[in-house]
């Protein structure tokens, strides 16, 4: 434990705190002091217990109005993740969203090159057939020219 001299009010007081913690303790002295002096020039010499209890209230308010706000502060913290967790959510359901309708788009144009070859194929046979058929006639118009 260290001890740290502090003053108030004008008066030394011998006070102990944490190894390391003395510099914060004189901090916190230090403004405890200042408020307690800034009340003393606005109220006058009201008394010394007067003074500090009404020190005591004012950092008592200061410390709920903290309070509020840091819970405030939380709140609005955790619907911001709230919201970003939502957010992210939908994020991952948009991509899944997307990934599916490129798996079937990417079906679909397998299904279209397979039936643009297998129709690719019945046009060649029927272009075939056609070409045959033609040949044939003309071959078969010959012959009854020649016959004639």
């Amino acid at each position: 434990m260290a001890n740290v001299n502090i003053i108030f009010n004008g008066k030394e007081f011998l006070l102990s705190c944490d190894d390391g913690q003395e510099e914060h303790l004189m901090e916190l002295a230090e403004k405890l002091n200042g408020k307690f002096d800034g009340l003393k020039s606005q109220l006058g010499n009201i008394g010394e217990n007067k003074l500090l209890l009404i020190t005591s209230i004012k950092i008592m308010d200061e410390y709920f109005e903290t309070k509020t706000k840091i819970e405030e502060k939380k709140n609005e913290l955790n619907e911001l993740s709230n919201k970003f967790k939502e957010l992210k959510s939908l994020v991952y359901q948009y991509r899944d969203d997307k990934e599916n309708e490129v798996k079937i788009l990417k079906e679909n144009q397998d299904n279209f090159r397979e039936e643009i070859e297998k129709n690719k194929l019945d046009y060649e046979k029927i272009i075939d057939d056609a070409a045959k058929k033609i040949e044939d006639f003309i071959q078969k118009t010959n012959i009854d020219n020649q016959i004639q």
